[in-house]
């Protein structure tokens, strides 16, 4: 006898249209024959705040659980958690978009039938995404980052007042490069080079490079551009502030750190699966979301 497929599903508690996406997902849940999990928060949320009629099904209340393949429910923030929540237990991400844009979650409400049964038939294609690492020097004795200190988009480095400009020295491999006047420095990933880092004028990564991105924020100093590295160094950051402390945010996750932490970043040891439609490709959804190349003047 063949075992059912396990589905974990996540979603954001802020949506109320979500309420239709949930009731067509467990319909062609059911009818593919896929076990679902739901995330006890999510759960709560669509059964106490948006009434909504859900068989009781195993709910997901930590981190050790099983599952074939998770499905995040929301926009791209909620991909975010979703990635944080499988971590590195190598379940493929399906991101069904409820959001505005949508570029990590690619599939829509029409699609959850049809994306179903191609996933059971093995027919989607799976991008292979890596993974920053933070730690943390001179906080206290066994304490992390925000509790999980991995970004699948970016780590961004951030002042915390609204006038002056931090110091961000970089060491890369333990060779000084610069030191940053700015308002912040992001590292990100080739993921998250759509993301934070492409608003504040970083380039675009294709899928598979292997780069970290280092972009400044709001730089003090016409010489200072982003750089692309291979994603083999390692990263220090030692940060300067008058008010003596900043802001550290991980996927958007946000600390406050004092001066006298210094960062550690480098490649984690594990990557994250997204599932994506095997008829699309990257620069196909480059110029459609984020309108790539086009040109107004052009009907």
């Amino acid at each position: 006898m063949v075992k059912a497929k396990r589905c974990a599903i996540f979603g954001n508690t802020y949506q109320p249209k979500k309420c239709e996406a949930v009731q067509k997902l467990f319909d062609a849940l059911d009818a593919s024959g896929i076990v679902p999990l739901i995330d006890r928060p999510f759960f709560d949320y669509l059964k106490n705040e948006m009434h909504v009629s859900i068989p009781e099904h195993e709910l997901i209340t930590d981190d050790p659980f099983e599952a074939d393949v998770a499905v995040s429910m929301g926009g791209d923030g909620t991909f975010l958690t979703t990635a944080m929540r499988v971590g590195e237990k190598q379940i493929p991400i399906l991101g069904i978009n409820t959001g505005r844009l949508g570029f990590l979650a690619d599939f829509s409400l029409a699609d959850i039938p049809e994306t179903l049964d191609k996933f059971l038939a093995g027919k989607l294609r799976t991008e292979s995404c890596n993974v920053l690492q933070v730690e943390a020097e001179g906080k206290k004795q066994g304490a992390s980052i925000l509790g999980y200190p991995f970004a699948l988009n970016e780590v961004a480095v951030l002042k915390r007042d609204n006038s002056s400009m931090i110091s961000i020295r970089v060491d890369l491999g333990g060779e000084y490069l610069t030191t940053y006047q700015a308002d912040g420095l992001v590292i990100n990933t080739p993921t998250g080079s759509t993301a934070y880092a492409l608003s504040v004028g970083g380039p675009v990564m294709l899928p598979g490079s292997q780069n970290i991105g280092l972009v400044p924020v709001a730089p003090h100093g016409l010489t200072v551009r982003p750089l692309t590295l291979p994603d083999n160094l390692e990263i220090k950051l030692t940060i300067e502030s008058r008010s003596h402390n900043f802001l550290v945010a991980i996927d958007g996750r946000s600390e406050s750190c004092q001066d006298t932490t210094q960062l550690i970043i480098r490649k984690a040891p594990y990557q994250v699966f997204v599932l994506k439609r095997p008829e699309t490709s990257f620069l196909h959804t480059l110029r459609s979301k984020l309108l790539w190349g086009s040109d107004a003047r052009i009907n």
